[in-house]
């Protein structure tokens, strides 16, 4: 199973609206045949699995292990539950049920009704693990939510008074940028408030790093980023959430209007799950960020810190009352040449 959470991963960033699946089959303690889910509308981890095995005669007595169950509906590929039964493999190992309503349970089910011995559960909180963002989508009706920023050693993530020439003011280094543009080829959105856009006129792609860049999206109530910024440069989907009718449509420009009286945050993820989007980072500032830790709206926390002192500016954002917490819920910390990456979680549980 762990070999199957492995080659899973290899589809991260690539598999959207799909989860992250990898399969094994072995026989006689030995693997014969492996492969995952390499990108929406092509073959699933089984198929892959299953078409690699050289002897397809052994395959009646071998065993498939499947991080998540396998589907038994009919989307842009046929069910993989049926193949397994077509090709007669008679033991299935399954690392966790899928939550989405068009499958829980229902693979298991036909497997099951069809002779085949099936066994669930193994490695399960892995299994869940690799698939928050799928997971968190389908059983919160939202997107999975990532904090990301960058803070000095005194706490801040800008300074009182910034440069001349009105620059990106970076706090984290090369290294830890790179990392940052990784990140953003692994999910599917990233969110900035008006005055970042405004402030460092960010491009918010994946520049620096291989991969499909996210759909960048502000939130702009009176439409104040300039027309001749980057997020207009019509590169990337880009979604303008304003409280103002705008007709003017243009090159992957999308304006969507909502009430800026009532919930901002919880309109704009209602907007995103509507449009299928499984995953979202936000990168500011911090009263964007802050707008969603006020409403327990986040799952994980990404955070810099650097070796640099402001002294003063606008401080960080703080998503936990104590330290004690802060240190409970940190899931890792490493060093990033002279900066330290902390991530955390959120401690409220969705038994994801």
């Amino acid at each position: 199973m762990q070999r199957c959470l492995d080659l899973a991963k290899n589809g991260l960033g690539f598999t959207y609206p799909n989860p992250l699946v990898g399969s094994v089959i072995v026989y006689e303690g030995k693997i014969i045949g492996e492969g995952w889910h390499q990108k929406a509308g092509e073959p699933h981890a089984e198929v892959n699995a299953i078409n690699s095995v050289k002897d397809k005669n052994l395959l009646s007595q071998s065993t498939i292990y499947v991080n998540l169950e396998p589907c038994s509906h009919y989307g842009k590929t046929p069910p993989c539950a049926d193949l397994i039964v077509q090709m007669n493999i008679k033991n299935v190992v399954i690392g966790t049920i899928d939550y989405n309503s068009k499958v829980y349970g229902k693979g298991i089910e036909h497997l099951k009704q069809n002779g085949c011995n099936v066994v669930v559960g193994v490695l399960e909180k892995a299994c869940r693990a690799i698939n928050k963002r799928f997971f968190t989508f389908h059983k919160t009706k939202r997107p999975y939510i990532i904090l990301k920023w960058a803070e000095t050693k005194d706490g801040y993530i800008f300074p009182e008074e910034r440069n001349v020439n009105k620059k990106p003011i970076w706090i984290s280094n090369t290294y830890a940028l790179q990392l940052v543009h990784k990140w953003r080829t692994e999910e599917q959105s990233i969110l900035v408030g008006t005055n970042t856009a405004i402030q460092d006129n960010p491009k918010l792609n994946a520049r620096n790093y291989f991969g499909k860049s996210p759909i960048r999206i502000a939130i702009d109530c009176k439409l104040k980023i300039p027309k001749n910024y980057n997020f207009f440069d019509g590169d990337i989907e880009t979604i303008i959430f304003t409280e103002d009718e705008v007709a003017l449509k243009s090159k992957n420009i999308n304006y969507v209007k909502i009430d800026f009286s009532k919930n901002v945050t919880k309109q704009v993820l209602r907007v995103l799950y509507n449009k299928g989007v499984q995953s979202l980072i936000i990168e500011g500032g911090t009263k964007t960020l802050n707008s969603f830790i006020e409403e327990d709206l986040w799952d994980e926390a990404r955070v810099f810190e650097s070796e640099n002192y402001f002294g003063a500016g606008i401080k960080s954002p703080k998503f936990y009352k104590n330290q004690e917490k802060a240190i409970k819920n940190r899931l890792s910390t490493r060093k990033i040449k002279n900066n330290k990456l902390s991530i955390y979680s959120n401690d409220k549980k969705y038994n994801i």
